[in-house]
């Protein structure tokens, strides 16, 4: 049984979807609900047992750090208050000193070429990769149920999720060679494949446990379309060496990269919440319906 201790978090991303809010914000500080989406992912690799976290980061993006810094001065002012519920929600953004750690990535040359950057920092260890734009609600956690499987079958291991043949063109997709319940072992990865010609409906999203020989592969791979670094493409090359596999986690994933996405997010984590839920509840009914005469 291998240990999964490190994990990659690409967080350079512009979030032009997001303008004018990211303008200022980085988009893995959009809030839902209460927690920005970077706690989300956070939160999920520490239940996997992740210990060390390593943020691929560009310009701009200070705010990241901050929030996993210490608060000093907010700290002291609640703790003189007597706010103690205030204190223990910002538990989750400290940090163990040295568990945080942020590379620049100084052009956004593909999800690959921002995994690469954390080469020296991962060594050769297997390691995950989380991208904060896709939030998965689950219990456990996607990645936590990766971990146990990847125990079982090592190589290279990505999450997959069933989508509709018709939405296979906007998701990478597994060439499944065999498979058995939750786990497929893959021939291949194809990248937005139309619907006539997708190898399969297993959609590939944000999560990925990787053996450290994919950095072999991105060192020597050549770049793709707009000159990027694609980790398809790396993946793919290890087919038939290193193995990789697709796990098929049990949970609700949101796109969050998405204005729909993260509003639907949005609304699935407010109506989860017991002191949110029944008034939230209430206020879409009467929006969906103006005839509903439920009490506030």
């Amino acid at each position: 049984m291998t240990h999964i201790r490190k994990a990659v978090f690409p967080v350079a991303g512009m979030g032009t979807r997001f303008l004018p809010a990211t303008k200022s914000v980085p988009k893995e500080m959009l809030t839902l609900v209460d927690r920005p989406l970077i706690q989300y992912a956070i939160d999920e690799a520490r239940e996997a047992g992740i210990e060390e976290f390593i943020f691929v980061s560009a310009a701009g993006k200070g705010a990241l750090e901050d929030y996993f810094d210490t608060a000093a001065a907010l700290e002291g002012r609640l703790a003189a208050n007597g706010k103690t519920e205030a204190l223990a929600a910002l538990e989750p953004t400290r940090m163990p000193e040295g568990a945080l750690t942020i590379l620049r990535q100084a052009q956004p040359l593909g999800l690959g070429h921002a995994v690469r950057q954390a080469k020296r920092l991962i060594g050769n260890e297997p390691f995950a990769v989380l991208l904060p734009d896709d939030v998965i609600k689950g219990k456990p956690g996607a990645l936590a149920q990766m971990v146990e499987a990847h125990n079982i079958t090592g190589g290279h291991m990505v999450a997959t999720m069933e989508v509709p043949r018709v939405a296979t063109s906007k998701y990478g997709v597994l060439d499944i060679a065999r498979q058995k319940d939750k786990l497929a072992i893959a021939r291949g990865l194809v990248e937005k494949p139309r619907a006539d010609t997708a190898p399969s409906t297993r959609a590939v999203i944000g999560r990925y446990i990787l053996d450290s020989a994919i950095f072999d592969r991105l060192d020597t791979i050549r770049t793709g379309a707009g000159g990027e670094l694609q980790l398809t493409d790396a993946l793919n090359a290890d087919v038939n060496t290193v193995g990789v596999s697709g796990y098929q986690f049990e949970g609700e994933r949101f796109d969050c990269g998405s204005i729909q996405g993260f509003v639907q997010a949005t609304a699935a984590f407010a109506l989860d919440r017991s002191d949110l839920s029944e008034d939230f509840a209430t206020f879409l009914h009467r929006r969906i319906d103006p005839r509903n005469t439920m009490a506030a």
